[in-house]
This record gives C-alpha cells, structure tokens and sequence, in this order.
C-alpha cells in the first residue's frame, strides 16, 4: 500500500488504513509505503513537497515481493507529479489496485490536467460515482466503494471532555472535525455557529497556506471559538460525546467522513451543498445545511432523538465497516487476483 503520507488522520490515511485491516481479514499480508508517517517503508520522495522523486529502483525495491500494489490517491491528484510517474512505471503490468479518493478536475486549478493513467493489469476504485462517472467519460472504467465506518463506536466522556474544555454544561457545542482549508468553508461554520448561539470547535490545523485566513475568521468571530485537537487524554470519540452538532460545511469534499461517522456517533450533522453530499444524502439521511441556520437551532432547544436513530440506522446499513471486506473481495479479480485463492488462506 503506497501513497504520499499514511497513519495520519487525514482522509486518505484513515481509509487506507480501513483497507488494510480489511485485506488482513482476508488473509493477507500488508506493507505500508509513503513519504511519511508511521509506515513500514518511508521513501522521501514520494512525500508531496519532496524535492526530487524517488528513484525507480526504490520503489521497485519496496513492493518487489508485493503480489497487489494498491496506490492510494499518489495517482490521482497531482501533489507529486515525478513521483505519480515512478509509482505508475513500477505497477506497469502488474496486479495493481488504484484507489482514488480525489481527481485533479474536481480542483478549479487543477481542472486542465489529465486523468490518472491506467494499464490492462489494474483495477481502479473510487469513493463516490460522481468520480466513477467522470473517469468513465474518461475512458477508465471503476468500481465505487463508499468510504465505511464502525456502526457502533465505542462511546466517548462528555463530561470529562466539556470541562477539560471549559464549556458549559447548557451551552451549545459545534464541532468541525476537519482541518483548515479554503474548501472547508470555516467562515460559514462560524457564521452557522454564532447564529444559534453555540460554541465552534474546529479540530485540525490550517494547511496550504490557510493559517492567515484561519487567524482572521477566528479574530472576527461572533462566538467562542476553540482550536485544536481534543484535550490530552481525550479521544475522538470524546470530542464526538463532547459535541452537540457536527459540521461540514465544505463547499467540496470527496465523501467528507464527518457525514456518515456524525451518525455512528448519534450526532446531528449541518452540512454544505458539496455534490458529492447529495449523493450520501439520497441513501436517506436527514441532515441541516449550513445557510439556513433556523432548522438546526429549533432541533438544538428541543432535540429529536428520532431524527438520530435514523440516521444511525442510514450507516449502518449502507456504510458498515464489516461489509468492507467482501467489497474489495468483489474489485480484486479485475487486478488479476484469484479471490478462490485468498480465501483458502
């Protein structure tokens, strides 16, 4: 498994890491390589600001005993260019499996680039069908697999996380379990978030150049704003406990893990009108938008446990991690993979 950076908590880490739980399930061993994070294989090179690529003989040398590379994301946007380039040389002919989480087209600035390449030998996987659709226009034919969670997380503190806080037992908290970007529409959180009296919570940093416009919003907040990751000792599940609502007002995302994991949390979701968002929300989910903040303030002063239950039940049904198995079980021939032959493991 290769990509840029993996074991973080950015979307592609943390689904790449539910793959490889999931290729273990069924019996395989897996090798971690990336340009940085906590892996098995660290290469440089391959990291998104790396100054020079990594060298062909490195990355053959790093999945040279693999019988399944599977490519997580490095060839679909183009954040390292010469190092797409080497990784797609070294797979040419073999059982590959290309699992794309963005396309350079669904970035304004990216639009003109080219798709992702392709080989006889590899299967391509994508998370949404908008990005299945527009890959087939392109001539790559791919399976969409849905992004997949824990239908039942384990439960977070709430009071232990509010305190370490400071908020208030009564008061409203907002959380956007996200980083800082310009597409991640911080400013209308914010905007969501003193509308209805709450406190806002944005949980990751500022990347791309985004720290000046973060400490701007926050500096014109109209209402309490804090930073930062949970407090020491608490988890992400704390943070869920901790929260009254969840946020997403992204103006693109991907899938945008918060809209499903809000609902294996029990947690009411406002969310922006990103495309992929109306795909999610036709499996039937019941969930606020972000510029209309009078429905998610009535559902705050007198909550509806119902609207909960059904959601929860939404992801559980068509999200559930435990399906994920079976899911890439089904992509794995078209790599080449005899699925007869995983199983006798």
């Amino acid at each position: 498994m290769i990509s840029f950076r993996l074991g973080g908590g950015d979307g592609v880490s943390v689904e790449a890491a539910k793959w490889a739980a999931a290729l273990r399930t069924l019996g395989w061993d897996v090798r971690t390589v990336a340009g940085s994070g906590p892996v098995d294989v660290v290469l440089p090179g391959l990291a998104m600001d790396a100054p020079e690529p990594p060298t062909r003989a490195e990355v053959q040398d790093a999945c040279a005993s693999a019988d399944l590379v599977v490519v997580e994301n490095l060839c679909s946007l183009p954040l390292n260019p010469p190092a797409a380039a080497v990784v797609a040389l070294v797979c040419s002919d073999r059982p590959a499996l290309f699992h794309h989480h963005d396309l350079p087209w669904q970035r304004p600035h990216l639009a003109h680039l080219a798709p992702p390449p392709d080989d006889p030998a590899w299967a391509h996987v994508t998370i949404n069908e908008l990005s299945r659709s527009e890959l087939a226009e392109r001539g790559i034919a791919a399976t969409t697999i849905y992004n997949t969670f824990g239908p039942d997380p384990a439960p977070g503190d709430r009071a232990r996380t509010r305190a370490a806080l400071g908020v208030a037992d009564g008061d409203a908290l907002l959380l956007q379990p996200t980083r800082a970007l310009e597409r991640k529409n911080i400013g209308g959180a914010l905007e969501l978030c003193a509308s209805v009296g709450g406190t806002y919570w944005l949980l990751g940093p500022a990347e791309d150049g985004y720290g000046p416009t973060l400490d701007r919003l926050v500096a014109e907040a109209r209402c309490p704003v804090l930073l930062g990751p949970p407090p020491d000792g608490c988890s992400i599940a704390d943070a869920y406990a901790a929260c009254d609502a969840v946020l997403l007002p992204s103006f693109w995302e991907g899938f945008g893990n918060p809209s499903v994991e809000s609902a294996t949390y029990g947690r009411a979701l406002a969310i922006g009108s990103y495309p992929v968002a109306a795909e999610l929300a036709s499996f039937g989910f019941r969930w606020f938008g972000v510029a209309d903040p009078a429905p998610l303030a009535r559902w705050l002063h007198q909550r509806d446990e119902e609207l909960l239950d059904h959601n929860h039940q939404v992801a559980a049904t068509h999200f559930n991690l435990a399906d994920l198995p079976a899911r890439l079980a089904g992509v794995l021939p078209r790599a080449g993979i005899s699925w007869e032959g995983v199983t006798s493991q």
